[in-house]
Formats: structure tokens, sequence, C-alpha cells
């Protein structure tokens, strides 16, 4: 699972990364286009075929969450495969991780959402301030025995903060496990996935990547999930 210390460290780079940019570049950057997948994809492929079947990733430890573990590096890139990155990647001034999935089998550029580790810092600041008061988080109902929502106005907040879903637009929740780490609510958007696509998943399998087959993102900050025996999406427990 994720750690706060690396959450900070994605945060930080995203504050940092806007801050040397221009608001009217900003603008320009916080919006994906396909165009510029298949540019780093071909790029991506030319390294690999280059270099002996070695892919262009940052090294990340065992531990990192399965959908940042394996962020381009552009350095390895430029200028050789590509000019620079694209004007959506963080590198750039924008909001998004390019990264890397099915690495084993057929590598795939995805996008990874920083705007929604910016969200999620904020929520671990407030909620160490509220534990170094009262030593527990202000839980607000159980969900299953290992994940639970939060009483967001013993926050501060007047409002249930959230995300808008990268795949469907729909508002995701935020919600907290037992070891008091935060992530997205992805259980919305599973069930239209599993509705909408044919699959042949089990019970005990992650069912995430039904919904990176079919789009250009990655569930950032999401905790595995599976299905039950009527086909809905449920916590995939340790």
């Amino acid at each position: 699972m994720m750690s706060k210390q690396y959450i900070i460290v994605l945060g930080m780079l995203f504050f940092l990364t806007g801050c040397m940019y221009p608001q009217e570049k900003l603008v320009q950057n916080q919006v994906p286009y396909e165009h510029q997948l298949e540019s780093v994809q071909a790029s991506v492929e030319q390294f690999q075929e280059a270099n002996d079947g070695l892919l262009p990733i940052k090294t990340r430890d065992m531990e990192t969450p399965l959908y940042q573990k394996y962020p381009i590096d552009f350095n390895k890139l430029i200028p050789r495969y590509i000019a620079d990155p694209p004007g959506s990647a963080y590198e750039s001034g924008g909001v998004y991780l390019y990264v890397l999935v099915d690495v084993e089998t057929n590598p795939t550029v995805k996008l990874f959402d920083l705007t929604i580790s910016e969200k999620i810092r904020d929520l671990n600041l407030r909620l160490d301030m509220y534990r170094r008061e009262h030593g527990f988080p202000p839980i607000k109902e159980v969900i299953e025995s290992e994940f639970f929502t939060l009483d967001y106005q013993k926050l501060g907040l007047k409002e249930e903060p959230f995300v808008v879903s990268p795949f469907t637009g729909n508002n995701l929740p935020f919600i907290i496990n037992n070891e008091i780490e935060v992530f997205v609510d992805y259980r919305i958007d599973l069930y239209d996935a599993l509705t909408k696509h044919e699959h042949t998943f089990k019970e005990g399998e992650d069912i995430r990547s039904i919904l990176v087959d079919h789009s250009m993102f990655v569930p950032s900050h999401s905790t595995p999930y599976t299905i039950n025996s009527e086909n809905e999406p449920i916590f995939l427990k340790k």
C-alpha cells in the first residue's frame, strides 16, 4: 500500500512543477490527448527494441502500488526517441504521470492523475491533525471490516470531497482502510464497466484492469477490488 510519505512527495512534485509554469500553460497542460499517448507509446517501443527489451522506467520498490510502480523516465527517451515530454506530463507542467502497465507482456502507456494525489495529501494532513488531538480518525460508517467513510465535518470540511472519475465522469468519494490509508472508491465505475464490457473475472481476482483496458487512465490511488457471486465489485481484502 502507498505510504503517506510517497503521497506527500507526489503532491510536492505536482505543486513545485506547477509553480514553474504560467497559468495559461497550466490550463492547456491539464488536458491529455490521444496523440500524446501514441507518441510516448511509439518512443517506448523504439527504446525497448534498441535496448534488448529494457523499458525506460524509473526504479520503484516492490511496495509501490501497482499503477504507480512503472513511471516513464523521459530522460531516457529524450532526445533520441522523443523531443520533449508531452504537455500534459508533470515534467512539462501538466497534471499527469505517464506510467506503464502490463510491463511483462504488453507494455502500454497510461496516465496517472496527480490532482488526486494533491487532494489526498490535503486529507492526510487533516487526518494527522485530528488524530494528534483525538488519537483516532473520525470514522462515519463501516463499509466493510477493513474500509470506512470519514466524518468530514470533524475534519473541518463543509462538504464531502470527491474526485471526478476520468473513466465515467462520476463523482467518486474517498475512503480509508484500517491502516488509515486514503483511497478513491471506484466501485461505481467498476460496476458500470462490469455491466458494459464482457469479462472472465473470477472471485478473488483483481478487477481494476477492466477500467485500464478501456481508457487512457489508471485508477489513481485505488485499492484492489474483486467481484462477488452476483458479479458486483467488492473490496479485495488482504
